[in-house]
This record gives C-alpha cells, sequence and structure tokens, in this order.
C-alpha cells in the first residue's frame, strides 16, 4: 500500500518508485479508497469541470454576492486584458481574473471546489486555467496537476492546518498558493523537488497572513487576496523552475505555517474583529447592508 505522512516521505516515494507527485498520489487514493484509477480519474475530471465553470461564468455573467461587497470584479480585469492594457502579461491577468471569479461564484451561491476552503478556492484555478490557455494545454494535461496539488493539500491538513480560524490567512490563501505553485512546476515539467521547493517558497512569501474578513463575510478581503495567492503561486513556481533552490523544506515551512498561526492574535483569525473587519470603511460597508 503506497502512503506518505509528510514531504520527505512523498520525495522518496517518487524517487525510489521514478513517478511523479500526481503518480503517487493517484495509487495512494487507489490503495486508502479500494478503488481504481478510473474511478478516480473520473471524479478529478468532475472536479476540473467545476472550476472552469466557477472561473469562467462570473465573467460573462456577472453577479452581486450574497453580501453586497463583490461583484463584477473579474469581468473588469478580464475587459483590461481585452483591451491590450494589462500591465501584467496574459499569463497573470487571466490568473487573476479567473481567482477573482471563482471567489464571486462562491459569494453568490454557485458551486466551487474548497482547494483547500471556499475561501481559498480561486487560486488553484486561477493557476492552472490561465496556464492552459496560454500554452494550449488539454484538459487531461491539467489533470495529473489537480492530483499534484492534492498532495501539497492533504500534507497541510495531516500536519499542520488549513483553517482560518485556526492559523488565519495563510492556511487558506497560503496553503492554496503551494497547492497551485507545487501542480504549475510538475504541469511545467518539473521535478518532484522542485514542486515542493515552490510550494515552500509559496508558504514563506504568505506566512503571518491574517484572516479578517469583512462583516464575517468570505468576500473583502478574501477575494483579492486570492489573486495575491495565485500571482504568488506563479512567482514559486518560476522561481523552483528556473533552478533556484528553497534553503527551508516544505515539511519545516509547513510547520513554521502552523506554529506561527497559532501565535496569531484571535481577533486576526476569522472573528471579524480585527485587521480589514475593524476598519471604519469595513464596518460603515456592512452596516449599509443590514
Amino acid at each position: 500500500m503506497i502512503d506518505f505522512k509528510n514531504g520527505t516521505d512523498l520525495l522518496r516515494l517518487c524517487g525510489t518508485k521514478h513517478l511523479a507527485i500526481s503518480e503517487i498520489m493517484i495509487a495512494r487514493e487507489c490503495d486508502l479508497a479500494e478503488t481504481t484509477e478510473p474511478e478516480v480519474t473520473a471524479k478529478m475530471k468532475r472536479v476540473l469541470e467545476i472550476m472552469k465553470r466557477s472561473a469562467k461564468t462570473p465573467i460573462e455573467q456577472p453577479r452581486p454576492s450574497m453580501g453586497g461587497l463583490i461583484g463584477g470584479e473579474a469581468q473588469l480585469v478580464n475587459r483590461h486584458l481585452l483591451a491590450g492594457k494589462s500591465l501584467c502579461g496574459s499569463l497573470l491577468s487571466r490568473a487573476i481574473s479567473y481567482s477573482l471569479a471563482v471567489l464571486e461564484s462562491n459569494s453568490s451561491m454557485g458551486l466551487i471546489v474548497a482547494a483547500p476552503t471556499a475561501g481559498s478556492s480561486g487560486v488553484v484555478p486561477g493557476v492552472l486555467l490561465s496556464l492552459q490557455e496560454e500554452y494550449g494545454l488539454s484538459d487531461d494535461a491539467l489533470l495529473p496537476a489537480l492530483f499534484n496539488a492534492s498532495a501539497v493539500g492533504y500534507l497541510a491538513m495531516r500536519n499542520a492546518t488549513v483553517a482560518g480560524a485556526v492559523g488565519g490567512c495563510q492556511a487558506e490563501v497560503g496553503v492554496a498558493s503551494a497547492m497551485a505553485a507545487s501542480a504549475a512546476v510538475e504541469l511545467m515539467g518539473g521535478s518532484p523537488g522542485q514542486c515542493l521547493d515552490s510550494a515552500s517558497t509559496a508558504l514563506m512569501n504568505l506566512l503571518g497572513l491574517v484572516c479578517d474578513p469583512v462583516g464575517g463575510l468570505v468576500e473583502c478581503p478574501c477575494q483579492l487576496r486570492n489573486t495575491v495567492g495565485a500571482a504568488n503561486a506563479l512567482t514559486a513556481a518560476e522561481l523552483a523552475l528556473s533552478g533556484v533552490r528553497q534553503l527551508i523544506p516544505f515539511d519545516e515551512m509547513l510547520e513554521t505555517m502552523h506554529s506561527v498561526g497559532r501565535r496569531i492574535a484571535p481577533e486576526l483569525r476569522e472573528t471579524a474583529r480585527g485587521g480589514c473587519a475593524a476598519t471604519p470603511s469595513g464596518c460603515a460597508a456592512c452596516s449599509a447592508k443590514r
């Protein structure tokens, strides 16, 4: 039976069996769930379908959020790109637009994939769908990347946390960014070691990020932080693929993130009692919607 408890175990398995992270994750799922690779792959295809719909529908048909704080942002960024005015180039602009859109889907009661949470659900699809369009990749080419991302998410849930109430936004958008970075590296031909290097860098860059939802809603600043998570993931992936080594291994960075999260003040861990949620404008926006 194939299983792994941490990044060190995962890399050892990749090395001894000469398999990618995605292949190890698929084997693990088949073993532990007592299922077959076609069944597991079919479920992941469904995940990709949901990601695509949640990332693209709000760009074509914007809807206001339930809380009234966001809605239409993804379409604005997409229009800016189509007008040839993007500062970031097509890849990052699409990643920004798609990550915004998924949060719009989530906040208007649309179907999304929590990757790893609803509040960070735009990062992974934002990165992978933009890479797909930039490089003309098929849906089948994205599936291994999603299994790779799921391996990183599993390790975060097993050894740390993905809950903003426990570890702040670094545990939500930070972990999502690590998942997306690792997935992007495998998608673009990187090694398992480079995948986890990129995941470690993504966590490092967002270390200490607080969770302070305005009005207690998963809208602001959550939506904008998903765009940062996507940009951070692409940066981390670029570094790893370029051969830039990460000093701190993924397992150590994950433990560090968890440790920092436990030390974040309670008012900055999803309670909406500090940070952006406590600003005069944030409070006024919530009062106006009541």
